[in-house]
């Protein structure tokens, strides 16, 4: 358990979601939380308007005897601060051993609830709807997510024993977690440059995960996903609640999608239970509210009486985010960057008849990239034009033949072009072709998130 007054928290690179979430909880809760990160962003001013003093600009001097210091694994080695601190023979605690600490308060308590969403796809959107409906319910509970709520924050301290997490497993530390409640949302390849053995690391890191946690807390799987199905069938001696839209303990019935939302019928145990609504579009947010609503139920909240709350739910920061509107033209930004990502936030087009779907996309790391080549190159199918800027690297070096030019030339697409560059170049090329009715959706995990913005600007005439 954390002592929490007695130690004061340095956190390099405070302006990661995750570290700037775990931040701004132990600030809330009245510690003494200082940090640093190489440039301002909404996440450092979030936690300066908590309280929270960050270097901008990373020096051995910031480091001093007193101090904790916590590190993500984008921290690397020849950090000076880092470098410091293991001169200095400090604590040091990963981000995950951070969470892991916040999370205890909650499940090692007698009337503690922990609630852990996990798996490849939808953590962000499942762990901030059920936080969202948590609040809206009346209940204060405090959470840890990897966007922005539409209510500002990523993570609060709440006076209710309720905990909500979004668990990452990119690094494999999703071990180190017991929720009472643990909701794996769907399981598919990624993060090839940890996952070297493909599927087979991940189903058994989850496994692994789920070993760790008490017998006594509750599995809710996804059985419509063959890697949660995989998962399961290693764990014959849990109690495994499941959600779908076949052959499920919560079932979606009667779904009718929209242009920009959705509607369905939830039954329980072949049950009846109510309509749902969702301001969100795309099959893949009914089942992401059917996770959250089975989540809830397990644990008696009665998610029934909150149906007024799902409709009331707008996202995710950067989950199919209007970023712009002008001239009869739309602008959406959403986060995904692995192929099965791309597709089903695609899919959320399928019945717009009112314009052109133009994707812009930025591939995020040369590993993925190379690795899930192929699967990107079919990705884009739903899409009238598809445009494909340089790679986002997020640190790592490039890897020979791996380059959005050879992937345009090799995908089969009828429609598509390669614009070299900044953002601000990509926009004056887009704006340059855009007409009334079209949408633009931009797609990646890096800084094509910009583009909604500089497409306003320029229709502006700044």
């Amino acid at each position: 358990m954390l002592s929490t007054q007695e130690k004061h928290f340095y956190f390099i690179a405070a302006g990661g979601v995750g570290m700037s979430a775990l931040a701004k909880i132990l600030a809330e809760k009245g510690c003494k939380v200082t940090g640093s990160d190489i440039s301002d962003n909404k996440y450092v001013k979030m936690l300066k308007h908590t309280g929270v003093e960050i270097n901008i600009g990373q020096k051995s001097e910031n480091i001093t005897p007193d101090m904790t210091v916590v590190v993500s694994s984008a921290v690397n080695e020849d950090n000076p601060e880092l470098k410091q601190a293991r001169l200095l023979n400090l604590e040091i605690l990963h981000r995950s051993d951070m969470l892991r600490i916040i999370s205890e308060e909650f499940s090692d308590s007698k009337d503690g609830i922990f609630f852990g969403f996990s798996g490849t796809h939808g953590k962000t959107t499942t762990s901030g709807l059920c936080s969202y409906l948590l609040k809206q319910a009346g209940h204060n509970p405090s959470y840890a997510v990897g966007g922005f709520l539409q209510t500002g924050d990523n993570s609060k301290f709440g006076s209710d024993k309720i905990f909500v997490a979004e668990l990452d497993e990119s690094d494999g530390t999703i071990i180190k977690y017991r929720p009472d409640v643990n909701v794996i949302n769907n399981l598919s390849f990624d993060h090839p440059d940890f996952y070297k053995n493909g599927m087979t690391d991940i189903i058994n890191t989850f496994k692994k995960y789920l070993d760790g946690t008490d017998k006594s807390s509750i599995i809710i799987i996804n059985s419509d996903n063959e890697g949660c199905i995989s998962l399961a069938k290693l764990l014959p001696e849990r109690k495994i609640r499941t959600f779908g839209l076949k052959d499920a303990d919560y079932m979606a019935k009667n779904i009718v999608l929209n242009d920009f939302s959705s509607k369905f019928d939830i039954y329980k145990d072949g049950k009846y239970v109510t309509e749902i609504e969702l301001s969100i579009p795309g099959k893949h947010n009914v089942y992401n509210a059917l996770a959250v609503f089975a989540a809830l139920d397990v644990k008696n909240f009665h998610p029934e009486r909150l149906t007024q709350h799902f409709k009331m739910f707008a996202g995710m920061g950067r989950r199919f985010q209007t970023t712009a509107q002008f001239n009869g033209i739309r602008v959406i930004d959403d986060y995904a960057h692995h192929p099965e990502e791309i597709i089903t936030t695609l899919s959320s087009f399928a019945e717009y008849d009112k314009g052109r779907i133009i994707a812009i996309f930025q591939p995020h790391r040369y590993t993925r990239f190379k690795s899930l080549w192929k699967d990107f190159l079919t990705a884009f199918d739903r899409v009238d034009k598809l445009i494909v800027t340089d790679v986002y690297s997020a640190g790592e070096k490039q890897i020979e033949g791996v380059n959005s030019q050879k992937f345009v030339e090799q995908i089969s697409h009828k429609d598509c072009s390669y614009i070299r560059g900044d953002m601000r170049n990509v926009a004056e090329k887009v704006y340059s072709i855009l007409r009334e009715g079209d949408i633009v959706i931009t797609l990646g995990a890096g800084t094509v998130t910009q583009i909604g913005e500089q497409l306003s600007d320029i229709s502006k005439g700044k």
